[in-house]
């Protein structure tokens, strides 16, 4: 947690407007050194308080979901499907070191949910990292939504195949085989298929068959790389508000 520890406060600290802010910043601070039960809770009261900034709230999140403290999961799932793509990094650190059984399930109804989709990076590999049941349904849900010529949220499908290659999971052996087939796609796809043991001619036969169709996978082509979408630059998370199955609506 260290590294990423500072990181985050490194970036909130640019982000203080008043001596107020600084006092409550080193506020913040002092109790994660402390790392006291009487700290965690002020924490906690942190989260649900009004009018508390959203660094602030995101800071304590931070340090008590790295201390499996399941009063922070509401609001690193919030975090996980904002509009800023750092802070939904930080959350999904923060949440894969939770073991709150509810995190599984916010972070698959993110992913395969088609409304989200470019926000879906983060809740994609953070299913992979969990290796919960639901990691693998959702992770093939989601890529196989996203196979389609000139997709423009690449990245998102991207992370599916390396997610599914590092679960280990011969369900995703259609879809991964599908992938080859998608420029974009087609290495990590082929890597991953190897993982799982998928014979070379399997994936040969796929090669040849984007070769003949020409190359109109998933962010292939001209029109692949969905210029003019602003997710596609970041494929960042998106505002919401958390909740035990998932996020709908920004903030």
């Amino acid at each position: 947690m260290e590294e990423e520890f500072h990181e985050l406060t490194d970036r909130v600290r640019a982000e203080l407007r008043s001596p107020q802010d600084l006092v409550a910043y080193e506020r913040l601070l002092g109790l994660a050194r402390k790392n006291t039960p009487a700290g965690r809770e002020e924490l906690a009261r942190m989260l649900v308080a009004v009018e508390r900034p959203l660094w602030a709230r995101e800071i304590a999140a931070f340090i008590l979901g790295c201390a499996g403290d399941k009063r922070a999961f509401e609001t690193l799932v919030l975090l996980l499907n904002y509009r800023d793509p750092v802070r939904c990094a930080t959350a999904a650190h923060a949440l894969g070191r939770l073991g709150d059984p509810r995190t599984a399930r916010a972070a698959a109804a993110l992913a395969t949910n088609p409304l989200r989709t470019a926000y879906a990076l983060h809740p994609v590999r953070l299913l992979a990292e969990l290796r919960a049941p639901q990691s693998v349904p959702a992770l093939i849900a989601t890529l196989e939504r996203l196979l389609t010529p000139h997709n423009p949220y690449w990245r998102v499908a991207l992370a599916c195949v390396e997610g599914l290659g590092a679960l280990g999971d011969r369900r995703a052996v259609p879809s991964l085989t599908a992938a080859v087939g998608h420029p974009r796609l087609a290495a990590a796809a082929a890597a991953s298929l190897a993982r799982l043991g998928v014979h070379d001619e399997v994936r040969a036969d796929a090669g040849h068959q984007v070769k003949e169709d020409g190359p109109d996978g998933a962010g292939g082509g001209r029109g692949g790389g969905g210029r003019g979408q602003g997710p596609e630059r970041g494929e960042g998370p998106g505002g919401g508000s958390g909740s035990d199955s998932g996020v709908s609506g920004r903030r």
